[in-house]
């Protein structure tokens, strides 16, 4: 076996299995889940629609690079959404369809990082998992930077040692971050393009929550809408994962995408003929509706805003909470210790939610996720308030 498999450390929701071992929740009060980021709104018909309409290409091999249509529809996409150079994003050179960014981010890895010499993986911390899993089993040393409020939860980069930009191959970003939901402004974006230049490393953003903001008006910026601002056409160095499981309610279709850099995508989807993974021909037509529509993503977009709206001020009564910039995650600071907070919740008000520490690690004797919660505000909007409302009771009940 892999010698790197024995450094995998559990996921987060097996830990969160183990300390609810044995719990039984009062049994007359329904169960209602926040722990978990799966979306529950309904998946646009018109997008099911296509798929049904096409169980006759199950009979037919896809090809790895996804058809011409569907690269087409994502790069007008990102083109419009972020502000691209007509043109710039050619859709033979940018863009490889995935099957959802946790496979993308983790092939990723495996294809760019050179474990022949000292590798370091460089992401937020808290952060996604696959981060650190793709790191290691590409050989990879993980660093975590600490993203906390002291930090406006955005790594602080100027912090990080020379020593650790000398061995990057790849900084992960995550914005709107997971769990915090901050959005890195294009300044950063700016700063962190110039240090991948100077010691030649891949930016991956993670982008995955782009679509679910609070104003119309103002949609997070993207890596590669910085490069554009920057006249950097060519996508030097970087690299956005997109998906439609969190835009259109999708989770199951499996769905997004990698772009920028032509030449990292060029030998990333070399990687991928042999990796095994193209996506199914019945997927990639529904996926080509569901990036051509932008609809469904308003109306899904004021339900997260009604659900936010109608929380927040429930939870402050007892609970340091802010609206995030964005995405579906509340991320409030908790009266005793997260694990308690998580144990006790789902025990005395069958209400659940994921302790911070769980997505975070420790370093040097600090964890950022410690006496913290993420809350997914994905259940219906009803389920949203009654938890609200549990959770109130429940930390009126148990502190002084």
């Amino acid at each position: 076996m892999n010698p790197n498999l024995t450094k995998l450390h559990p996921y987060p929701f097996e830990k969160l299995a183990k300390l609810k071992a044995g719990i039984e929740p009062p049994a007359d009060i329904a169960p209602i889940s926040l722990g978990i980021g799966e979306p529950k709104h309904p998946s646009p018909e018109f997008v099911k629609q296509v798929v049904a309409d096409s169980l006759d290409k199950l009979a037919n091999y896809p090809t790895t690079k996804g058809t011409d249509e569907l690269r087409q529809a994502i790069s007008d996409w990102a083109t419009a959404r972020f502000q691209l150079p007509e043109g710039s994003m050619d859709p033979a050179q940018h863009v490889v369809p995935v099957n959802g960014t946790r496979e993308a981010i983790f092939s990723l890895v495996q294809a760019v990082v050179d474990s022949g010499r000292p590798a370091t993986v460089v992401s937020p911390n808290p952060f996604y998992q696959i981060y650190e899993g793709a790191a290691l089993l590409a050989g990879a040393t993980p660093v975590y930077l600490p993203c906390d409020g002291s930090n406006g939860f955005i790594p602080d980069f100027d912090a990080v040692p020379e020593s650790v930009w000398q061995e990057c191959q790849v900084l992960f970003l995550c914005s709107p971050g997971n769990p915090s939901g901050a959005v890195i402004p294009r300044d950063t974006l700016i700063k962190v393009i110039e240090l991948a230049d100077r010691y030649d490393f891949i930016v991956a953003s993670d982008e995955c929550y782009s679509e679910l903001y609070p104003d119309e008006a103002q949609p997070p910026e993207g890596l590669l809408q910085t490069c554009a601002a920057m006249g950097r056409h060519d996508f030097a160095r970087c690299i956005v994962f997109h998906s439609l499981s969190k835009r259109s309610n999708l989770p199951g279709l499996r769905s997004g995408f990698v772009a920028g850099d032509a030449k990292v995508i060029e030998d990333y989807l070399k990687y991928r003929t042999y990796h095994g993974c193209a996506m199914p021909i019945q997927n990639q037509l529904a996926s080509i509706a569901a990036w051509r529509d932008e609809d469904h993503v308003r109306e899904n977009r004021a339900a997260y805003r009604a659900k936010f709206e109608a929380v927040v001020p429930i939870l402050r009564e007892v609970m340091d909470v802010e609206f995030p910039d964005a995405g579906f995650y509340l991320w409030p600071t908790t009266p005793m210790d997260d694990e308690t907070f998580a144990r006790d919740l789902s025990a005395q008000q069958n209400v659940h939610v994921l302790p911070g520490r769980y997505l975070s690690r420790t370093v040097d004797g600090v964890n950022p996720g410690e006496n913290r919660v993420r809350m997914a505000l994905v259940a219906p909007l009803e389920e949203c308030v009654e938890a609200a409302h549990r959770i109130v009771e429940f930390v009126k009940a148990n502190t002084p």
